[in-house]
């Protein structure tokens, strides 16, 4: 299902949207902890690139960039680093394919970041590393190599992202005024921000979600996000956090609907225990990710009446192009 957005009116906005606090309290600080947690892990894999020792920080990076990847807008998307950050989905395994690649040749390009930066995107973002931390590797010297790269480069991506948003959050936060050719209006930034969020959830429900459920006759297991590490129920729990903090920032209203919404989506979360999302094939714990899914679906209907609607933007549900 797609959420299309049709924007109603373009005057006499109600402050539901408050994008100073928003950019404060959600933006910058989520894109200076991964800053901090990426420049952790490129530190941790030039010390010691062996797997064991280098996934507490390959973790703690993912769980930075999760809290923040539904911030798709700004930096990001100028710099066209989306899929270089996570390369997924990835239905046609272009991640595996470009790592072997690699691999295969030998490729000495890892050893110049600046060249790196050129690979595939398939081979330069979460995805990619999570790939040589918990697959066998067929040589141990060049996956060093590869690792550190993959690492050093996840760090750069994030400092070049961060470093750009505080002339971006002056664009946003100048919305309308004369010369302000990126946003024209102050609709057009608070537009950026509940796309962020009704996007996110719109993700979150049909792919985060919906890959691995597949149909009943035919569930996904081995498309579930992040399974090989066992993060598939993780990054769920960490997107709902991130876009209930996103939706609570941008407006100072009680959100009752909403946030009652969000509560039962993680308690729904919370009481799996199917950290790879495995259980999908089982009728019984399908049942139980169904449910989730559906409560994610709640979440939305709430954030168009109590966010989307008083802002003067409405979205519809349609069906969602593609795999």
């Amino acid at each position: 299902m797609r959420l299309a957005l049709a924007v109603l009116c373009l005057s006499a906005l109600p402050a539901v949207a408050d994008i100073q606090r928003t950019i404060n309290t959600h933006i910058l600080p989520g894109h200076a902890a991964l800053v901090e947690e990426t420049t952790k892990l490129a530190d941790a894999a030039q010390a010691d690139c062996t797997p064991e020792a280098l996934r507490p920080a390959f973790h703690a990076a993912y769980d930075a960039w999760i809290s923040i990847s539904h911030i798709q807008f700004g930096p990001i998307e100028d710099q066209a680093l989306p899929l270089a950050m996570s390369f997924w989905p990835d239905p046609k395994d272009s991640t595996g394919k470009a790592l072997a690649r690699l691999t295969a040749a030998t490729d000495p390009i890892v050893d110049d970041p600046s060249a790196f930066s050129d690979v595939s995107a398939a081979a330069q973002g979460f995805t990619a590393l999570e790939r040589m931390l918990y697959d066998d590797q067929p040589d141990a010297a060049y996956a060093c190599r590869l690792t550190q790269a993959i690492a050093t480069g996840l760090a750069q991506k994030s400092g070049s992202i961060e470093a750009e948003w505080p002339a971006f959050a002056t664009l946003m936060t100048t919305a309308g005024d004369d010369g302000n050719t990126r946003f024209q209006t102050p609709l057009e930034a608070k537009r950026a921000l509940y796309t962020s969020l009704s996007t996110g959830l719109e993700f979150l429900h049909d792919q985060r979600l919906g890959r691995p459920l597949g149909t009943f006759d035919r569930p996904r297991p081995r498309r579930a996000e992040a399974r090989r590490s066992e993060r598939s129920l993780r990054h769920i729990q960490l997107q709902l956090a991130a876009l209930e903090a996103l939706a609570t920032s941008m407006t100072d209203t009680d959100l009752t609907a909403t946030k009652a919404a969000f509560a039962e989506a993680r308690s729904r979360a919370d009481a799996l225990d199917d950290p790879a999302l495995q259980g999908v094939a089982d009728p019984a714990e399908r049942f139980k990710v169904e449910v989730l899914q559906q409560s994610v679906r709640a979440i939305q209907v709430a954030v168009i009446d109590e966010i989307g609607t008083p802002l003067g933007i409405t979205a519809g549900f349609n069906s969602l192009d593609g795999d």
